[in-house]
């Protein structure tokens, strides 16, 4: 083998080598990713827990629309959506469930906080394929919004203070309100409910709930809804019929 020949085999045999080092280098990287994500993982789970536990008490009241501080799922921006999005208008829309489709406005002048991240939501489609976790007949409240449906979860952050909540603490057929947590005015996040009769729903240290919309049709779809009852017969949580998001359009 001549002097170049050898030297151009030494050279390849080289770059053969590098390059296994460079996968195997890769190989470990993408490990020490997964056992990373695996750990945030259940570091954000406990944080659920622990505040599923020490805000609700393990369950969902009956009394009001709780909803934990949401921090268990990232949010589409990361951020609380700036107020000046509901572009205080009112906006038009149409949310379809798996048993029919709910049209509503939303006033994004009265509840621009409430609304900018509503449909900033919408329009990432944060909604599509949740299952509305609690229905409370003696309530009248259909309430959605929540990716774990278990009244814990939430977009990844939290706003507040209330905006336009009835003073007298009625709340009319057709309104659509933010839950959160009890006696807590900066806990909102993704979870609302739907009103579909008249209710009165007592206001707690913090004041009532944000009202922000109005369904314009599809009470009978939430009635429907209602008439079937809860799971297990019980006066409070997921409703007998699951009930689905397949989407959400805003305008």
């Amino acid at each position: 083998m001549t002097s170049s020949k050898r030297e151009r085999e030494y050279e390849r045999r080289r770059y053969e080598k590098w390059v296994q080092r460079q996968a195997a280098h890769r190989a470990r990287r993408r490990r020490l990713q997964v056992i990373v994500g695996s750990v945030l993982a259940l570091a954000l789970v406990g944080v659920a827990v622990v505040a599923a536990v020490s805000l609700t008490g393990g369950s969902t009241s009956a009394a009001t629309p709780t909803a934990s501080v949401p921090a268990s799922t990232p949010a589409p921006t990361g951020t609380v959506p700036d107020a000046s999005l509901a572009q205080a208008r009112t906006w038009t829309g149409a949310m379809t469930l798996n048993s029919g489709t709910v049209d509503f406005t939303l006033d994004g002048a009265a509840a621009p906080q409430a609304v900018a991240s509503f449909v900033t939501l919408a329009q990432a489609g944060f909604f599509n394929g949740t299952t509305c976790h609690r229905l409370n007949p003696s309530m009248h409240i259909l309430q959605c919004g929540d990716p774990t449906a278990t009244g814990t979860g939430g977009p990844g952050y939290s706003f507040g203070p209330i905006e336009n909540a009835p003073a007298d603490g009625v709340y009319p057929a057709g309104t659509i309100a933010m839950a959160r947590t009890g006696n807590n005015g900066s806990s909102m996040g993704s979870q609302f409910f739907f009103v579909y009769a008249d209710t009165t729903i007592p206001a707690d240290t913090a004041g009532g709930y944000t009202v922000f919309g109005h369904i314009t049709s599809g009470t009978d779809v939430l009635q429907a809804i209602a008439d079937a009852g809860v799971q297990g017969g019980g006066s409070n949580g997921l409703p007998a019929s699951t009930v689905t998001i397949e989407g959400v359009e805003t305008q």
